[in-house]
């Protein structure tokens, strides 16, 4: 009798299966109507996420970002730079996104995502216009020399929701940087100050006498919704994002001030309430990322 039992369970199974890939709007659309999703998840709510800071070694700062199954690494180094003629007490930030073939079959080696350069240029607008760095905290030697940091997201795993994912990375991995101590040598140039050297006697004071955190202000976080007819859906997965057809990713800083709106592609939104709800679901889950980061942030000044 158990037999029988546990062929008909997986003849079931292989039909609920098989529907799924074959009409998977429908699928979800019978999941809607209960208000939740194949995962479990009410639509209001975004995955499980979690913030690991120092990820990277040899980077000035990093951290790696994971919300459900996408995974993002982050790492930030820094380079001295002469400072543009423009801006002679400013440092600069160099922004680069990068999908390997390892974070989905959709991308082929050989050939660059589509998403790459687009998720770049979003991370670098919102980065530098939401006034979260000042770039004269990256300054050193006025008009002679700046930091340039250099920011690399690797996307190790892309289940939906990049963009909120790459964010979040980036925001974590600014936290965690150190600004490292350097002086002027004999020359005139500027040299790194290591502990092993950090003895040795200057001609010149260090333009930075010790290590020091990266001051940041109001710090941006996102989150991406799915719109489906009446429907709003946190956070969607790649499955999520491959069936539906129109999106908005709200961007608010840990002031809850509205930084950015975007929808890229996809239907135009009938109803300003559904930008309403999205906003409002952005502001749980800014102060649910906000919480997270600054717990991680205090677990790393522990240890």
């Amino acid at each position: 009798m158990s037999t029988t039992n546990g062929s008909n369970d997986l003849s079931s199974e292989m039909e609920v299966d098989a529907f799924r890939r074959l009409f998977p709007l429908r699928f979800y659309e019978r999941h809607l109507l209960e208000s939740i999703r194949p995962d479990g998840r009410p639509l209001g709510r975004a995955r499980d996420t979690t913030i690991a800071l120092g990820a990277v070694a040899s980077a000035n700062g990093s951290a790696l970002a994971k919300i459900g199954c996408t995974t993002m690494l982050a790492a930030v180094k820094l380079e001295v730079m002469t400072p543009k003629l423009e801006s002679p007490d400013e440092g600069c930030i160099a922004i680069d996104f990068h999908m390997p073939p390892i974070c989905s079959p959709l991308v082929r080696p050989g050939r660059p995502a589509e998403a790459a350069p687009v998720i770049t240029k979003q991370l670098t607008d919102i980065i530098l216009s939401s006034g979260m760095i000042d770039l004269k905290e990256l300054s050193l030697v006025s008009g002679k020399a700046a930091w340039l940091a250099y920011l690399d997201i690797y996307c190790l795993d892309a289940d939906g929701s990049l963009f909120d994912a790459a964010l979040l990375s980036a925001v974590a991995a600014f936290s965690h940087l150190q600004i490292p101590v350097v002086s002027l040598n004999d020359n005139g140039r500027i040299v790194l100050i290591s502990e092993e050297n950090s003895g040795a006697m200057w001609e010149k004071e260090p333009v930075n006498k010790e290590k020091r955190k990266l001051k940041l202000d109001t710090l941006p976080f996102s989150l991406t919704c799915a719109l489906h007819k009446n429907y709003i859906l946190a956070d969607p997965s790649a499955e999520e994002e491959s069936i539906m057809e129109t999106y908005l990713t709200v961007v608010l800083d840990s002031s809850l001030q509205l930084v950015s709106l975007n929808k890229p592609g996809g239907p135009g939104l009938a109803q300003t309430s559904a930008i309403q709800d999205c906003v409002a679901l952005t502001i749980k889950r800014v102060k649910e990322l906000q919480k997270m980061l600054n717990e991680a942030i205090s677990d790393m000044e522990v240890d």
